[in-house]
């Protein structure tokens, strides 16, 4: 296959040779499986299977792009063509270039050949494991809403004529439960989601078990009272705040002032225990690759460290107009777009406290397991007015399960408002984050 791929990709790059033309051919080839299980029986499964190309030429500092899922000849010839004369429309750009090679990329361990040797059948398994674990931790799990396994396995070809040469294949995979515990008329739902880059490390009971164990723990909550409390952010919870803090460090957000840190580079944006990095090497981590869509090598990037903003992300283009170089974080999820600033592994880095010595002095306060309309906050202002739930922490214990509130601030203020950070760094997918204890958040129930 990567032989069948550069042969396609150099006919391309002779073509922009003789033109005279700067050109990328990025080739991506994925293969994905999902399964879910009701009962323990096959409810969906489904395979997939995609191979694409998308060109990028740069002709006068004017853009072109096509792609193609068909790599005849003359489907090529088309797609050539096509790029080529979009370039007579788009408007000039000085800071338009590809990033320069050859490169020298990290070696890293994101192919796991025991998935793809893994039978269907196993795979069901696994899902049936997720699902049987759930419904057996406790008699008030009554419903099953989706139990599943998925695995995605990718190979990615980038050449261009600046001299960069790079090939990967990378997989991982996952399971998931959505869990219904009810009693006495209440019905509360749990998840738990697991994502591996490795088979051997994927563990669909504990999967099941906490679906359910999350489901259990919310049976028969109720608002609490308003007022400005001591919290603490699981791990999950976090993450989800993670997804604004992303957009608020990318530097194309930053150049269009879209960004709450415009300007605020080295100055104070959070608490001195916290420190925020991107890390596409990060082992074991599902975002990890030994390059971007670009070719660029994959990195590790600090972004905030101990409260101080030190880093940006920054794709070639991006780059270029700040005049400085690329952190790898030129990212594309198909060969039909073009790479813009993503980030690959984006994480808080953990303390030394357990979740007991942060909770352990705090009388009263609240214990947020899960955030509802995140998708409403405002990356440009920072603001957030978010439902949640969770458990009211009395007296350093975790008690009575809390649901129906609203968690509101501004993100930079919640930053600032952090008081310590916990050792149980955890990923959700391509994000992770440990536990957080914040000063205070203002809360609105009863």
């Amino acid at each position: 296959m990567q032989e069948r791929l550069t042969h396609i990709g150099e006919m391309l790059l002779d073509k922009a040779h003789h033109g005279g033309i700067d050109a990328e051919v990025f080739l991506l080839h994925n293969r994905e499986l999902s399964i879910e299980v009701v009962e323990g029986q096959v409810d969906t499964l489904k395979e997939a299977e995609e191979i694409g190309l998308g060109l990028r030429v740069i002709k006068g500092n004017r853009l072109g792009f096509a792609f193609t899922s068909d790599l005849s000849p003359k489907a090529l010839e088309e797609v050539w063509d096509a790029a080529v004369s979009i370039c007579h429309y788009t408007a000039p750009d000085q800071y338009l270039s590809l990033p320069a090679g050859p490169a020298e990329y990290p070696s890293l361990e994101v192919y796991d050949p025991v998935i793809s040797q893994t039978s269907i059948e196993e795979k069901i398994e696994l899902a049936r494991q997720a699902e049987k674990a759930s419904r057996q931790y406790d008699p008030r799990i009554t419903v099953i809403e989706r139990a599943g396994y998925e695995d995605s396995e990718f190979h990615s070809l980038i050449l261009n004529t600046r001299g960069i040469r790079a090939y990967a294949k990378g997989n991982y995979c996952g399971t998931y439960v959505f869990a219904v515990a009810e009693e006495d008329a209440d019905a509360q739902t749990g998840f738990s989601i697991s994502i591996k880059q490795k088979l051997a490390d994927l563990d669909p009971l504990a999967v099941g078990t906490e679906a359910a164990h999350n489901a259990v723990r919310c049976l028969h909550a109720r608002r609490a009272p308003s007022g400005k409390v001591p919290c603490i952010m699981e791990p999950y919870v976090a993450t989800r705040f993670l997804g604004i803090i992303a957009q608020m460090v990318d530097a194309e957000a930053v150049q269009k002032g879209k960004s709450l840190f415009k300007g605020r580079m080295g100055h104070k944006v959070g608490a001195e225990c916290l420190s925020l990095t991107d890390d596409g090497t990060y082992p074991g981590g599902v975002g990890s690759f030994p390059f971007d869509s670009e070719g660029v090598p994959c990195q590790r990037t600090e972004l905030i460290q101990n409260g101080h903003l030190v880093g940006f992300l920054y794709d070639t283009y991006t780059a270029n107009r700040d005049r400085t170089r690329s952190t790898g974080n030129g990212q594309r999820s198909s060969f039909r777009g073009l790479p813009s600033v993503g980030s690959t592994n984006f994480m808080i880095e953990p303390g030394v406290l357990s979740l007991n010595q942060l909770m352990d002095d705090i009388t009263y306060g609240f214990y947020i397991t899960e955030v509802m309309g995140m998708h409403t906050a405002n990356p440009i202002s920072g603001e957030f007015s978010v439902g949640a739930a969770g458990l009211l922490i009395e007296k350093g214990q975790l008690t009575k399960p809390v649901r129906g509130v609203t968690i509101a601030g501004n993100i930079v203020e919640l930053l600032e408002q952090v008081e310590a950070v916990g050792s149980d760094l955890r990923f959700f997918g391509s994000r992770g984050a440990p536990s957080l204890r914040i000063r205070y958040l203002s809360l609105s129930g009863d």
